[in-house]
């Protein structure tokens, strides 16, 4: 059975990929293919798809700053939209009731709060594929989206302790001692090397420490896994868990689009229910967009930020399962939600892949706040007198930055999007600042007004750095520019793109090596 899932989502995910979608759009078409074809998802796939989400939320804790949770920003805002739109989705639904509507007929209005509450959510899961697959997780509105989404999965414990009367153990004070065990876990992870004990313990402490110890204790085991990895995030080899983790989550990932599609048999009645709630959807994404900018965030934060929550959450289905058992909601609810929830993927996944085209229009019709009125975290950047530009000060940014100013001296800046990265290059003596490369405002005020002579794009996704050469081209820059390239096709669409040099990292690696060898060590080679 799970060899003919496998085939389905290898040949979906791979139309789509080649359609230039998402491929998470191939999964959710295959789950839908397999479930009308009289497939049935199974404990094994739903079992992978649970595993995988809980290693998606313990790698974005290894990211995430805890200080970005305690802003306005993002409490204020999550609370916010989570009321209005529970609210305005109460409202809409109960005129669907007055209309007559069938399924809707038998609901009470508790009946309509609670389904219109479940809606209110956006997808983790989702979001955080979203912005991986673009490179763009530390860009201000990436940092925004996932900080709104881990207070609505706070709300969500809440929840579910309330309405299932399953009051946490009292053992679950003791998860406030868990600060006590971080100096222990980071020796750990200090010597637990580079290989399979890394993977071993990363894993481990995702569904051992964090998602296992807060379902003991009678907490939810998801946010166990994200608060485990946001404990670890200020160690130096946490993005290198998380990278050792990457191909392994992926996979199951595959498992959880899979079951989306495979939950429930499609109905009539079901489809022209969720066909209705997707007509509600563009009011959750109206308000995202409005309390951004209530925020007072950038016209292209707030779009981009709206477009990467705009889809339900499979915690709606989590929702309206508990609601069934409880005799809350009738199970043809069911239906519609997971079939909702699909079609929100299905729009959402290629308005993502074109937020950045979408924005370019929109910007020219959505009123921008002036420079000064911005939000603080928000601003656009002055470089100064600077004439050589490092956008990516990861190890090869940092690299290339120490030998750049041995030659040139301080004429050189990096842009970095992570600010607690940020503030170790600047404890080390680099000139750094915190900025979205990938921006397009950044470039439009940057490039045309400062001495920039040569851009280094650094950033390891290859998508970011297109992303970022095509604005700069947009606007008529004339210096060089050179683009780091992780293999041969992106090397060469780098250079399609119109880069003065592509560097292959892996092959400029073994050639540095060499060099390095022959430099120091002055071997003493014989010829025949």
């Amino acid at each position: 059975m799970e060899l003919i899932y496998i085939i389905a989502a290898f040949l979906a995910g791979f139309i789509a990929l080649r359609c230039k979608l998402p491929p998470l759009v191939g999964f959710l078409v295959a789950g839908f293919a397999l479930n009308t074809a009289g497939y049935e998802s199974t404990p094994v796939l739903s079992t992978l798809a649970d595993l995988g989400v809980t290693l998606l939320l313990f790698t974005i804790g290894l990211k995430l700053d805890v200080k970005t949770l305690l802003t306005k920003e993002i409490w204020g805002g999550a609370t916010l939209h989570n009321l209005l739109t529970t609210g305005l989705f109460t409202l809409a639904l109960l005129a669907l009731k007055q209309l007559g509507v069938g399924m809707m007929a038998g609901l009470d209005v508790a009946q309509i709060a609670l389904l219109a509450f479940a809606l209110s959510f956006s997808s983790t899961v989702f979001a955080i594929k979203a912005l991986q697959e673009k490179g763009e997780l530390n860009a201000t509105y990436g940092t925004l989206a996932i900080g709104i989404l881990v207070m609505q999965d706070i709300f969500a414990v809440l929840f579910l302790t309330v309405s299932t009367g399953k009051i946490p153990e009292i053992t679950a004070l003791a998860l406030f001692a868990l600060p006590l065990l971080r100096p222990s876990l980071f020796k750990i992870l200090d010597r637990a090397g580079h290989g399979e004990m890394l993977v071993l313990y990363g894993i481990f402490l995702a569904l051992v420490a964090g998602a296992g110890l807060f379902e003991f204790v009678g907490m939810k085991a998801d946010l166990g896994a994200l608060i485990m990895g946001m404990m670890l995030a200020a160690h130096p080899k946490s993005s290198e868990m998380s990278k050792s983790l990457f191909n392994l989550k992926e996979l199951l990932l595959v498992c959880f689009f899979l079951n989306i599609g495979l939950a429930e048999q499609p109905t009539l009645d079901g489809l022209l229910m969720a066909l209705l709630l997707m007509l509600m959807l563009p009011i959750k994404g109206i308000l995202y967009y409005v309390i951004f900018n209530l925020f007072r965030y950038r016209v292209r934060t707030s779009l981009l930020g709206t477009l990467t929550l705009f889809n339900y959450s499979e915690f709606g289905l989590i929702v309206g399962g508990l609601a069934y058992k409880m005799g809350m909601l009738p199970g043809s609810f069911l239906v519609a939600i997971a079939i909702a929830v699909s079609l929100s993927f299905l729009v959402a996944a290629p308005l993502n892949s074109l937020g950045h085209r979408l924005y370019k229009g929109a910007s020219k019709w959505l009123k921008e706040f002036e420079p000064e009125k911005l939000n603080v975290s928000d601003r656009l950047i002055d470089l100064g007198n600077k004439q050589i530009l490092i956008l990516g000060m990861g190890r090869i940014g940092s690299g290339a930055y120490d030998e750049l100013v041995a030659t040139y001296g301080n004429k050189i800046i990096g842009v970095e999007a992570r600010e607690d990265s940020v503030e170790l290059h600047q404890a080390q003596g680099r000139h750094v600042i915190h900025g979205d490369a990938t921006d397009s405002d950044f470039w439009a005020r940057v490039i045309s007004k400062q001495n920039i002579q040569l851009i280094l794009l650094a950033m390891p996704h290859s998508q970011a750095n297109n992303f970022a050469l095509e604005q700069i081209r947009e606007r008529n820059y004339q210096g060089q520019i050179a683009a780091i390239a992780k293999y041969s096709d992106d090397e060469e669409e780098l250079k399609a793109l119109g880069v003065d040099a592509a560097f292959n990292i892996y092959h400029e690696a073994g050639s540095g090596f060499a060099r390095h060898v022959c430099e120091h060590l002055t071997p003493q080679i014989k010829s025949n």
